[in-house]
Parts: structure tokens; C-alpha cells; sequence
């Protein structure tokens, strides 16, 4: 059974229609306005957002909690170093 609760999140970014690098870009600013062990959430419709994502959270040491793809939109969870 796979994990469908949607972690909770103090700031929302939505990116919807745009391409890459500006969902990550507007991340990276969001990001910055939370304070650390917070989590973010940023929706995307980039199909190569998921692995963007994954890269970003690895180079920058935030965590990855989550991405739930659904309908072409995706939803990623990231909680701040």
C-alpha cells in the first residue's frame, strides 16, 4: 500500500506551466523564506521536473519527502536543511 498522506507544509509554490529552470528557481527562492526542518510544496507541470527535483534536493541537501505525479501535474514535498 503506498503512502498517500500529504505531508504537512508551511509555504506553497505553485509552477505550473513552467519550464525548467523556473520551477526550481522559484523553489530555491521559496525555499529560502522557510526556515530550516520546514517543508515546501511546489506543483509543477514540467515532465522533467520529477528527476530536476531529485537532483536539486541531492546538490543542495534539502530533503525530497515526496513527489506525487497525477493528471501531468506533480507535486513535490521539500523540507529545508
Amino acid at each position: 500500500m503506498v503512502n498517500s498522506t500529504i505531508p504537512e507544509f508551511q509555504l506553497e509554490v505553485d509552477a505550473s506551466g513552467l519550464k525548467c529552470p523556473l520551477p526550481i528557481l522559484r523553489a530555491k527562492k521559496a525555499l529560502s523564506q522557510i526556515e530550516s526542518g520546514q517543508v515546501l510544496k511546489v506543483v509543477t507541470t514540467d515532465t522533467h521536473a520529477i528527476t530536476d527535483f531529485q537532483a536539486f534536493a541531492r546538490q543542495t541537501g534539502n530533503t525530497l519527502i515526496k513527489q506525487e505525479e497525477s493528471n501531468g501535474v506533480t507535486v513535490h514535498f521539500l523540507q529545508r536543511r
